[in-house]
């Protein structure tokens, strides 16, 4: 049976917020859990880029959702919420609109999934957030086909890592754009078949196209190239602005090769629509873990009492993998 049910929390937890381009480790409220909700004691959550954006005062939270930092986490449930099949102890992690770098987190118990067998709750963290990125964008929205060709931009992030082990186990070859030498050799460990590095031979991709499906989260810079490399009804699915947020097309190539160009976010998304996702991943995508077809790629864990560090790591874009903070050490 789940656990207790409670209506009235009342207390308070300590929380990792943005403050003036920092990060603060401070007491906040913890929410109720309501119905159809369940409290998670945090193990460790997972860095995205979204956090730096956030902490930079860039991104705001959607309406609604938490201003405490975290797009992703892994714990312990300690509470359930009437209506959910929970039970108090299992082992999770979960998909976050914000609030995953605290020392617990109320969550929608349809955006739990359980942490794959034989895994660690510090490499659970590493999971939710980039593999329901590469899933919704990959295989939902641009629809992607058995043996169709895609590029991933920014191969070695922690996106592009899943994106990586997503296509091999369903037979797509992928291509990579990556900042060095040493991040495509990853990028090939994981099953790319090879890539091109960003400011040298970017354009060498003419010679692996077109693509299918191209996942960018860079934006403006790689417009041009993107529509070239796009394959007669290819799909362009757009996440980031990384490299800018205004670009000249060529109308014509995009109409002559009827490419879709499409914009994604998943923060924004609703909870319907997350629910739905998750749901898809525990389907498809779970699985694999079980079957050692897909695996965490976890470069790093931080205690939480260094999450600046964490944060400058990852700014620096020399990870390849996923950071995370381990919140409870007593848990991972």
């Amino acid at each position: 049976m789940p656990g207790p049910v409670r209506t009235h929390y009342g207390g308070s937890v300590k929380a990792l917020q943005g403050v003036k381009g920092r990060v603060e480790w401070g007491e906040r409220a913890s929410p109720a859990c309501d119905v159809g909700q369940v409290r998670i004691r945090v193990a460790a959550a997972g860095l995205n880029r979204a956090d730096l954006l956030q902490r930079a005062g860039l991104y705001p939270p959607p309406p609604g959702a938490s201003d405490i930092l975290g797009l992703e986490a892994s714990g312990v449930i300690s509470e359930v919420g009437a209506g959910s099949a929970w039970q108090v102890g299992d082992r999770v992690c979960c998909l976050l609109a914000g609030g995953g770098m605290a020392e617990d987190v109320v969550v929608d118990a349809r955006h739990v999934l359980p942490v794959p067998e034989g895994l660690s709750l510090a490499e659970a963290a590493a999971l939710p957030e980039v593999y329901a990125t590469a899933w919704l964008n990959l295989f939902q929205l641009a629809g992607l086909k058995p043996g169709e060709k895609v590029l991933l931009h920014a191969g070695a992030s922690g996106v592009g890592s899943a994106a990586i082990q997503l296509c091999k186990a369903f037979g797509n070859p992928c291509w990579v754009s990556v900042g060095s030498a040493e991040r495509l050799a990853y990028c090939e460990a994981l099953g790319a078949q090879g890539g091109a590095l960003r400011g040298e031979d970017l354009e060498s991709l003419r010679d692996f196209g077109p693509f299918d499906v191209i996942l960018d989260p860079v934006g403006a810079n790689y417009a041009a190239l993107n529509l070239e490399l796009a394959a007669v009804d290819g799909r362009w699915v757009n996440i980031g602005l990384m490299g800018g947020r205004k670009a000249e097309l060529d109308l014509a190539l995009l109409l002559g090769k009827r490419v879709q160009l499409i914009g994604s976010t998943l923060r924004s998304r609703d909870e319907q629509f997350k629910a739905g996702l998750i749901a898809d991943l525990c389907q498809h995508v779970w699985p694999l873990f079980a079957e050692g077809r897909l695996y965490p790629r976890l470069e790093r864990a931080f205690p939480v009492k260094d999450a600046e560090a964490a944060f400058e790591a990852l700014a620096s874009n020399q990870v390849s993998g996923k950071l995370v903070l381990v919140v409870d050490e007593n848990l991972v």
